[in-house]
């Protein structure tokens, strides 16, 4: 058992992604678009490798330098933080 900011977290495991979605987030969305920040699937698995919730930087570590910069600006239009 691990203790995170003051919770005790034990180990938990999740059952696949739905076939045909993406299997980090389980969202249906382009290989070349970023992992869903919101999708309760991604923030656990993300969780369970990493012992800390993904940002929206986590989300875009894949994409190409074009698409982090758009969805950066159009996040942040919209008032949503992106590093945090």
């Amino acid at each position: 058992m691990d203790l995170i900011k003051g919770k005790h977290v034990k180990a938990f495991a999740l059952v696949p992604a739905a076939p045909g979605t993406c299997q980090e987030c389980a969202v249906d969305h382009p290989p070349e678009a970023p992992h869903n920040r919101d999708s309760l699937f991604y923030q656990y698995k993300f969780y369970n490798k990493h012992g800390r919730w993904p940002t929206w930087e986590d989300a875009l570590a894949h994409c190409e330098d074009v698409v982090k910069e758009a969805w950066r600006l159009a996040l942040e239009q919209k008032g949503v933080s992106v590093n945090g």
